[in-house]
């Protein structure tokens, strides 16, 4: 008998049992806590990330105004003079 064959046989025992197996009292209250807390943790990651990407927005659109790497740099040299 392989192992998934006990698993199943295990589980239908289970099943056929018939009366569910009972749970304790305090669990949907500790479920309950559990969840809001991991939900509370998500929204409170979710915002954090929001700010961080808002703060690199206004970061490089700071440096983008002051560098203005699209404009082209004054030549350093002078150009030659043909034309005297």
């Amino acid at each position: 008998m392989s192992q998934q064959e006990r698993r199943e046989a295990a589980v239908r025992r289970l099943l056929d049992a018939g009366a569910p197996a009972s749970l304790p009292p305090d669990l949907h209250a500790d479920a309950v806590r559990r969840g809001s807390r991991a939900l509370r943790r998500r929204t409170a990651g979710r915002r954090l990330l929001w700010l961080l990407l808002l703060a690199a927005a206004v970061a490089f659109s700071v440096w983008a105004a002051t560098a203005q790497p699209w404009v082209e740099p004054p030549s350093r040299t002078t150009p030659p003079l043909t034309r005297w």
